[in-house]
This record gives structure tokens, C-alpha cells and sequence, in this order.
């Protein structure tokens, strides 16, 4: 009889098997020892089952990357940032001016296109964000962004320098309008 596992996550769970009988995960685990339950259903293979999401299995980098993403989902964004619109519109201007910020002040971790791989990166823990994917993604509005570039990294123990004493919002607009716009080359011109 073949085995139909369900994920369970914790022993001492049910799971269902051939016929619709329910048994101890415990004693079907225990009939199983060498090999863990995995799935074997070709509409959830075994690669979905990572044990990198499993509890205590991130590193302290992963941990790093996501306590930002973490924070912002839970409220933790500070007060002076909530509800932040760009003030600026996106025009061909306001991109080549957002891409000449980049270049000079974000280019060397980021790298060009966002995609981590700057200078500088190699020697960061956590990598730099991977901004080309990070721009794309539905948690990037603009307050989050605002949030991310002007402070920092400093609370949430990364490399990532804060920029609201070095820049302007205004600036910080426009580094965002380039990224919005796909990180383009022509306008680094």
C-alpha cells in the first residue's frame, strides 16, 4: 500500500492514509525511521519540502534579512514613516537624477542593477538586498522604502548605512523613481 503523507507538524498529529483510516503519526513515524515523511504526490514534490524553513534552521544572515520584512509586516514601523507617498512624479528628470544617487551612494553594495553584487558586497553579512526583486514585491510601497534607506540597518544588526542625515527625502525619492523604473542604464548617463 502506498503511503499518502500529510505535512504535520508536530508528533503526535493524525494524518490520513489509504482508506480514509486515521493512525498515530508516532506509529507510522516510527514504522519509517530511516527516512523522514515527505510528500509524494507529483502536486507537491519533495523539493517544496525545504528543511531551510524549518524552525531554527536560518542562519543568522537569513535571520538579518528578514527581520526588517518582519518588522515592517508587524507594525513595527516607526511613527514618522507611516503613510509616506513619493512626492515626486516619475519623469525622465526625476530618474536620471535618482540614478546619478544611486550610482554615487548605493551602486557599491547594491551593484548597478540592484541585483547585490557591488564592490562591497562580498565582505557584508548579511549580502546587500537584492533590490531589482525587492522593488517588485508588495510590501515595497513607498513607506517601506523611505523606512529602509533612511535608517539603516544599525537596529536590525546589518551593514546597510542610514541616510537621512546624508540625504534628502527628496533625494531618497528619487533613488526610489529608479529603482521604480527598472534600475535603467541610459539614465546613469
Amino acid at each position: 500500500m502506498k503511503k499518502a503523507w500529510n505535512k504535520v507538524p508536530a508528533a503526535g498529529a493524525f494524518c490520513i492514509l489509504a482508506g480514509f483510516v486515521l493512525v498515530s503519526f508516532d506509529t507510522v513515524f516510527a514504522q519509517n525511521q530511516a527516512t523522514p515523511p515527505c510528500c509524494v504526490d507529483r502536486w507537491d514534490p519533495e523539493w517544496t519540502e525545504r528543511s531551510m524553513w524549518a524552525p531554527g534552521a536560518m542562519g543568522p544572515g537569513q535571520l538579518q534579512r528578514m527581520a526588517r520584512h518582519w518588522t515592517f509586516i508587524h507594525g513595527g514601523l516607526p511613527f514618522e514613516y507611516r503613510g509616506l507617498w513619493s512626492t515626486l512624479e516619475q519623469t525622465p528628470d526625476v530618474v536620471k537624477a535618482g540614478a546619478r544617487l544611486y550610482q554615487q551612494q548605493c551602486s557599491e553594495c547594491h551593484g548597478t542593477q540592484g541585483m547585490g553584487d557591488g564592490d562591497a558586497a562580498r565582505a557584508l553579512t548579511p549580502s546587500p538586498a537584492l533590490l531589482a526583486y525587492l522593488i517588485q514585491m508588495p510590501m515595497s510601497v513607498d513607506e517601506y522604502l523611505m523606512w529602509s534607506i533612511a535608517e539603516g540597518g544599525e537596529e536590525l544588526k546589518t551593514d546597510m548605512p542610514a541616510f537621512k542625515d546624508k540625504l534628502s527625502r527628496e533625494d531618497i525619492w528619487k533613488i526610489i523613481a529608479f529603482m521604480r523604473a527598472g534600475f535603467p542604464e541610459m539614465a546613469a548617463e
